[in-house]
């Protein structure tokens, strides 16, 4: 896959909508940190996500226990989530593919501003798909309509009614059951 272009709507809401586990390699206990306020939004949307993080191993992030590697984590888990910088996403994507078979990994994905072609190329050669430079945060929100509540371009235009999540009206999904 060509990973300069933009990707597809189709491609990023097929990952967000057949994934139910991320793992944040990376994830903060910092209630500031982009990977904290991540983290707390995909609980909100029912996802599960589990930490990764060697300093905060043992202890609780947004009530998940943290784990040391990708190597300590249970089954299943079918994103990790790259928080550390561009460099460190190879190391990170290598680890991933080492346990995919025992976890049932099907993507990587790489956090604005991380972005590395080489760990990409070798994710895919090992049959996953591939994400980089996006959050999927802004990419949920984006795709079911809430980031335009504060005003953010979505990049979609459409008469279309939101779907409603079970958490309320002011709580959007991607596909309906969500």
């Amino acid at each position: 896959m060509n990973h300069d272009e933009h990707y597809s709507d189709d491609y990023i809401e097929g990952i967000l909508a057949a994934a139910r586990v991320f793992a944040f390699v990376g994830a903060s206990a910092n209630k500031s940190r982009p990977s904290y306020f991540a983290m707390k939004y995909l609980l909100g949307k029912g996802y599960i996500v589990h930490p990764v993080n060697p300093g905060q191993a043992g202890k609780e992030i947004l009530g998940r226990l943290a784990y040391t590697t990708i190597a300590d984590l249970p089954a299943p888990v079918d994103v990790i989530d790259i928080f550390r910088n561009s460099d460190d996403a190879l190391d990170v994507t290598r680890q991933a593919i080492a346990e995919k078979d025992r976890l049932g990994i099907k993507v990587i994905w790489m956090q604005l501003g991380v972005r590395n072609d080489t760990a990409a190329a070798e994710a895919e050669a090992a049959g996953l798909q591939v994400v980089m430079n996006r959050c999927p945060k802004i990419e949920y929100g984006r795709l079911s309509g809430e980031i335009a509540w504060a005003g953010v371009n979505s990049r979609t235009i459409s008469s279309r009614r939101p779907k409603l999540s079970k958490f309320g009206v002011q709580s959007h999904v991607l596909r309906e059951g969500d």
